[in-house]
């Protein structure tokens, strides 16, 4: 095993099955790898959205206490808990989605190829700049 990064045409990227040994299959992996980073940082915004969304639907004027136990007659608060542990839900999801895309990533790296380092690398970059502008809009 390889502890140093290399370049070289083969490598096996997480599973048995997904070994490579020509220079076609490695553009087609690092593809692949690329498309798994802009993912990553889809997802990463994706939960920033999110965020955003769930502190703008829930009234200032709500206290934390108030939002986690709601009490008989909490006067229409049970519709913001409501929408609350939604977004709640959906940032726990793409939490989740995004915990095992980096490490995969992080695995796909740990194959010390340089390629694969790379097309993580560009993917990251090409997905961080199209995404963020995305963050301020709506």
């Amino acid at each position: 095993m390889q502890m140093t990064f290399f370049f070289s045409d083969t490598v096996v990227l997480l599973f048995d099955f997904w070994s490579v040994h020509s220079p076609t299959g490695l553009a087609l992996s690092l593809l692949v790898v690329a498309l798994l980073s802009v993912l990553y940082e889809v997802v990463k915004m994706g939960k920033a959205r999110v965020l955003r969304q769930a502190l703008l639907a829930v009234p200032p004027s709500l206290s934390r206490e108030e939002l986690l136990e709601p009490e008989e007659g909490d006067g229409g608060h049970g519709a913001t808990q409501g929408r609350w542990f939604q977004f709640h839900v959906a940032q726990t999801l793409l939490h989740v989605v995004q915990v095992v895309l980096g490490y995969a990533l992080m695995l796909a790296v740990m194959s010390y190829n340089a390629w694969v380092f790379l097309g993580v690398l560009a993917g990251s970059t090409v997905g961080y700049f199209v995404v963020y502008p995305l963050l301020r809009v709506g």
